[in-house]
């Protein structure tokens, strides 16, 4: 059977065989001289992104916010926030993506508003619909509700001095919880949605979307879990019939992708919401296979952090690979705007930056499920050294920060430092480092976040001079992967599952093979597998040049990723 004949009994589409490219605004380009990235800055990249070979752009929110959490806390979901620019430069930015065939994806951020949206501010003072628009409660000012944690930390309630009660935010107290269960909220939204997809937009990655349904009452939660309350506001009673009813009277009248983000997420759970029927979603961020290198009560654990296990990992991913990507779609990633960076998580950020780079690239895009790149991952940006919480942005890294100093758990923020560059997502947001000169190309002042000291060396101007830059192995890989379905659509088979240096894995379709050898270690090794006949190999890209076609007769060097075609 040929491949052509195999790929007519598969559910291909567009967006399975995409490789997706995420862009932070504020981070990206500034156009404008003000030390902020702005939407003309991104339009003036767009040819960058088609050279590289990207098919669709994410976008983290670039709606009106008073910026509490960076765009996370929208004002007006139908404007441009001001300094990203107009309306206007949102079309312009659209159009030409479009024009290079690539596609556009925003941030749909629906389980909380900002404290400063219209909703809100008519909520507060029980004005007409709105009154029940978010969750209040009565109380005294000094008793919350319940004992809900916000994931930054601190209880989940605010006391609301103008309507005398409490409202419930389980991220930011700018960032006030809407109440799904009023069907005028769920017809606001929809109608939202509807306005952006007939403006042009080609999907929507969803935040936080398992916490749009919340227990009946909001109980107290377990007092002795990470994050109290969870049981009762993740993967809610009715989310299913939400999400549902939001594709069938929105998304499904359209051509476009679905992500949804599910922070504590299991596996099982996220398969729920692939099957037939389960949600309208496409593809789901879950994060088990980032909880790897995590202390023993959580990311934010001042102890046990850091080191992480390759078996581990590769079982958890050859689940993802067998369970989600296999019977239905997964969305692969590393990181992004809310994580460290990948190379200086999972790789060897000053022995062996480039060829570490090169290997999780090699992983990333080989792997069944759509890829996404986080920008600057590209030119193996790192993470960067805060000093001290002034120079922090992050109300997540902030708020825990100020929590474990409240609670007596750190004395000074140098006890904690370590940590902190470690997790924090501000390592993501730091200025995309164009090239070498004032400011790494990335404004014309001084930026609104700090550069990472390494922008002189590690930048795209620099990368893009070097036929062996780590720039150069992602384009290759992306055009790999855009010329072998195999790469797409092909069976996920591990190999060598307790070797605790090589990940090895197969790509087959039809009587298409291709072996993907990763020495994820600082250590040369051999790979060692019986079970698979080597001898016709063809090296089809590799982060070494002293590589050999047959990988049993090679020794693999530290951070060594190869392709085979067999």
């Amino acid at each position: 059977m040929s491949q052509h004949t195999v790929l007519e009994q598969v559910d291909t589409e567009w967006w399975k065989e995409a490789v997706v490219y995420q862009i932070y605004p504020r981070s990206f380009n500034d156009s404008d001289g003000d030390g902020i990235g702005d939407i003309p800055g991104i339009t003036e990249k767009v040819g960058y992104l088609d050279k590289l070979g990207v098919d669709v752009v994410w976008l983290c929110p670039i709606y009106d916010s008073p910026n509490a959490d960076n765009g996370y806390d929208i004002r007006n979901y139908r404007a441009i926030m001001d300094e990203f620019g107009a309306m206007a430069d949102w079309e312009t930015l659209l159009t030409e993506l479009h024009a290079r065939d690539m596609r556009l994806i925003m941030d749909l951020v629906i389980n909380h508003t900002s404290k400063e949206h219209v909703w809100f501010q008519q909520s507060r003072q029980r004005d007409g619909k709105y009154e029940d628009y978010y969750y209040w409660r009565d109380g005294t000012p000094d008793t919350p509700p319940n004992n809900w944690n916000s994931i930054f930390g601190g209880p989940a309630w605010t006391y609301d001095e103008e309507r005398e009660q409490w409202y419930l935010h389980l991220f930011d107290e700018n960032q006030p919880d809407l109440k799904w269960r009023n069907s005028d909220v769920r017809e606001d939204i929809k109608e939202m949605i509807t306005w952006w997809l007939e403006k042009g937009i080609d999907g929507f990655r969803m935040d936080a979307i398992n916490f749009i349904s919340k227990t009946k009452g909001l109980p107290d939660g377990d007092p002795d879990r990470t994050l109290v309350g969870l049981e009762h506001y993740s993967h809610g009673p009715h989310i299913h019939t939400y999400l549902q009813e939001v594709y069938d009277d929105t998304l499904a009248d359209y051509d476009v992708m679905t992500v949804g983000e599910m922070g504590e997420t299991s596996i099982d759970q996220t398969a729920e919401y692939l099957v037939e029927g389960g949600s309208g979603l496409d593809m789901v961020f879950q994060f088990n296979h980032l909880t790897v290198d995590e202390g023993p009560d959580g990311q934010w654990t001042l102890d046990g952090w850091d080191e992480w296990d390759l078996s581990e990992f590769k079982a958890i991913m050859t689940r993802c690979q067998n369970e989600l990507a296999g019977e239905w779609w997964d969305a692969v990633f590393l990181g992004n705007h809310d994580l460290p960076r990948i190379l200086s998580r999972f790789g060897d950020d000053e022995s062996y930056h480039r060829e570490s780079a090169k290997l999780i690239a090699t992983f990333l895009l080989t792997l069944r499920g759509t890829p996404y790149i986080y920008q600057g991952d590209e030119i193996g940006m790192t993470n960067a050294e805060f000093e001290s919480l002034d120079e922090i942005d992050d109300p997540m890294t902030t708020g825990i920060v100020e929590m474990l100093l409240a609670e007596g758990r750190i004395e000074s923020y140098d006890e904690a430092a370590d940590l902190v560059n470690y997790r924090s997502r501000d390592h993501s947001r730091t200025p995309m480092q164009w090239s070498s000169e004032a400011n790494a190309g990335f404004t014309d002042s001084e930026p609104w976040l700090k550069l990472n000291r390494n922008c002189t060396d590690i930048n795209v101007a620099s990368a893009l001079d070097d036929t062996n830059s780590i720039w150069q192995h992602y384009k290759e890989l992306i055009d790999l992967r855009h010329a072998e379905d195999v790469l797409v659509y092909g069976e996920y088979d591990l190999l060598l599952t307790d070797n605790e240096q090589i990940y090895a894995y197969r790509r087959t379709l039809s009587d298409e093979t291709i072996l993907i050898v990763l020495n994820w270690s600082d250590r040369h090794t051999t790979f060692d597998c019986p079970s698979i006949n080597t001898s016709s190999a063809d090296v089809l890209i590799s982060n070494y040049e002293s590589t050999s076609s047959d990988p049993k007769r090679h020794k693999f060097q530290p951070y060594e990723a190869t392709v085979y075609r067999l």
